[in-house]
């Protein structure tokens, strides 16, 4: 795989509930990133028929569902993103091991169906806005956050996911046991001008890259700028200072 230039690293998060909003920002950053992220807020909203429309900007697209049911469940709701054409998509590793695996092979299955490109899946750890005490009070009280993401992370490695979304502050650990080939895709980026809203474990651009992350998620610092278009710019100039 050839290395990922500064630009390509970042995927945009186009957290809006309006087609026109995120696709004219999309459009407007095509070429200055790497691709761009949709969520619960925008696919509930619009469905896979707003998807579409920002599928059709030809960027990478990170469809962020973060599947959680039961195996057949999720199998099939692989199956329908798949058809979407996304780079990348999520399930909840917390689900178990039967529903990863069966979303690994939805999609793999899917991507012949449909005649596209096999979608990494990608596993979610634990969110960005938990902290250890978030989760004792879910009942996870074995050890650090980090030893919670290193299981789950691991879990899914074992179940032939591609890589798993996580916080920053876990990167370094997940590199070194999980190898250079398992994708690390990193939202709780934080550029050094922007504020960290209500995100708890949150890094530098270029600090999360030199820990070892392949992708960047990050929204508020760019799409709430006044000039996304600069922010950009500003994000991509400090992942290339390093």
């Amino acid at each position: 795989m050839t290395a990922l230039k500064p630009h390509e690293r970042i995927l945009v998060a186009l957290d809006t509930d309006d087609v026109k909003t995120a696709t004219t920002l999309a459009r407007k950053l095509k070429g200055l990133v790497g691709g761009v992220k949709i969520g619960k807020e925008f696919f509930t909203a619009n469905g896979p028929q707003g998807a579409k429309k920002v599928a059709a900007l030809g960027m990478p697209l990170f469809l962020d569902l973060k599947f959680h049911d039961i195996p057949n469940t999720v199998a099939q709701a692989v199956r329908a993103a798949t058809a979407l054409g996304p780079l990348m998509l999520n399930v909840h590793t917390g689900g178990g091991p039967a529903m990863m695996t069966a979303a690994v092979k939805a999609a793999r299955s899917a991507a012949k169906e449909f005649n596209v490109p096999r979608p990494w899946v990608l596993g979610v750890t634990v969110l960005t806005s938990l902290s250890a005490d978030d989760l004792a009070a879910t009942g996870v009280r074995r050890g650090s956050v980090q030893s919670q993401v290193l299981r789950l992370a691991e879990l899914a490695q074992d179940c032939k996911l591609d890589g798993v979304v996580c916080s920053p502050k876990e990167v370094t650990a997940l590199r070194k046991a999980l190898g250079k080939k398992f994708k690390l895709v990193v939202p709780g980026i934080r550029p050094t001008w922007a504020s960290s809203d209500d995100q708890k474990r949150i890094m530098t651009p270029a600090k999360a890259i030199a820990c070892g992350a392949d992708y960047l998620v990050i929204g508020r610092a760019i799409t709430s700028a006044k000039d996304p278009l600069e922010a950009a710019k500003r994000i991509v100039d400090e992942i290339e200072a390093g």
